[in-house]
């Protein structure tokens, strides 16, 4: 073989080397308009991940998730074996966890009413004959892809990301309405309940994100989806500020209120009302901060439930979103202090203890996982608190790996729907 021809063989095998290591090249995405995630931090990530091994680390778990999402789905809100109430398919429907029949159904009384609720004890008949688990997929895989696509280039995470979009919101056959009038519904009681919004507040802002990152150039994803998927986007934040139940939601005392208001202040962002945005995450401070967190730390309406350390990490992640959002519009939430000294800090020292491991938690769990509070503590550690960053080795890593390095925004690790 003469010595051009050996070059010419090692010059592409070098290619073909580098290609598995480095992400593609795709034009370099530029930073994506994230609601929570903070969108030049990815790009930075993204320069980083040659040289940095844990990032590659981190991506290999990601790439993980993403690859088992590619024959998966896509999923849609018509499926489900019966229509919700009023019988439009295009209505999401989910019934609520907590509730059981007390009674063996009978065709007379097919659901087995009347139905007494069980806190934390999830009903298994949940999750079928309805959209939640579905869209739970929907909101998990799409930011799953879309992370990956921005990472990696593949163009097969992004065209995915975009197909399950379009099926779930888009297609006029396929496609659900921007409300939840018919959320967390209890046979024979009601046809649907303002807790049902949390349904979507839990992990919408995810899908806000995912479409943010496609829209930086992802295959597949076009300016008609954009504009649609914005539309669509628009209507529902008509829909929580106007409704009834949007307004019942917003007035709750724990997470559910905690929440509504993280995703009303996600979604303005996105739609471009940043006034909404800002103003929902000022009012955060004496509206959610003061009475919903004691001066020790301590959240009292979660601590009073079967599931206490679930909630209260629960809680805290959609505390440490608001602060993300707020970074974008000037609002240091992270930075305030209540009159009794009440903090998202202090909220999150509470947890130490038991999140490292250092000492059991005091208080009533029906299924206790350290590995649940290690988000919201990295999220504190970033924003400065010591203590966490202190915290943060002997935090307990995700059954599935922790991908906080590469998408820094809590969620909530041991998920207990609803």
């Amino acid at each position: 073989m003469s010595g051009r021809s050996r070059a010419t063989v090692l010059l592409a095998a070098v290619v073909t080397f580098s290609a598995v290591l480095v992400p593609s090249a795709h034009a370099a995405p530029k930073a994506p308009r994230t609601a929570v995630l903070d969108g030049s931090g990815l790009q930075q990530t993204r320069a980083r991940l040659d040289h940095d091994p844990r990032l590659r680390r981190a991506l290999q778990d990601l790439t993980t998730r993403a690859d088992a999402w590619l024959d998966q789905g896509p999923w849609t809100v018509v499926d489900k074996p019966r229509p919700a109430p009023g019988g439009d398919v295009h209505d999401y429907l989910s019934q609520a966890p907590y509730w059981w029949p007390t009674t063996t159904p009978t065709a007379d009384n097919p659901w087995g009413c009347p139905y007494v609720q069980r806190d934390g004890q999830r009903n298994p008949e949940v999750d079928s004959g309805t959209d939640r688990q579905d869209v739970e997929k929907v909101f998990d895989s799409t930011y799953d892809l879309s992370l990956a696509w921005y990472y990696t280039g593949k163009r097969s995470y992004a065209e995915k990301a975009g197909r399950i979009l379009r099926t779930w919101f888009l297609d006029p056959a396929t496609r659900m309405n921007p409300d939840l009038n018919h959320a967390q519904f209890i046979p024979c009681k009601y046809d649907g309940r303002a807790i049902g919004i949390i349904d979507f507040s839990q992990s919408y802002t995810s899908v806000l994100d995912a479409q943010a990152i496609l829209a930086t150039g992802a295959p597949g994803w076009t300016s008609k989806d954009r504009t649609a998927m914005g539309k669509w986007n628009t209507d529902f934040l008509g829909w929580l500020k106007n409704s009834d139940f949007g307004r019942q939601e917003g007035a709750a005392a724990n997470n559910h209120g905690t929440f509504y208001d993280m995703q009303l202040a996600a979604l303005a962002y996105a739609t471009g009302d940043t006034d909404l945005a800002r103003r929902t995450v000022l009012d955060e401070r004496a509206k959610r901060i003061d009475p919903q967190i004691a001066a020790d730390g301590s959240q009292p309406q979660e601590l009073a439930r079967t599931r206490s350390w679930h909630y209260s990490t629960f809680d805290l992640v959609a505390y440490t979103r608001l602060a993300a959002i707020g970074r974008h519009v000037g609002v240091n939430l992270w930075a305030y202090r209540g009159p009794d000294g009440q903090s998202l800090f202090r909220a999150v020292d509470y947890l130490l203890p038991a999140a490292t491991g250092a000492a059991a938690w005091p208080h009533p769990e029906l299924e206790f996982h350290r590995y649940a509070a290690s988000d919201v503590v990295h999220a504190a550690a970033d924003a400065g608190d010591a203590a966490a960053k202190a915290a943060v080795p002997d935090l307990e890593g995700p059954p599935d790996g922790d991908l906080w390095a590469l998408r820094p925004a809590a969620e909530q690790l041991d998920s207990i729907a609803g």
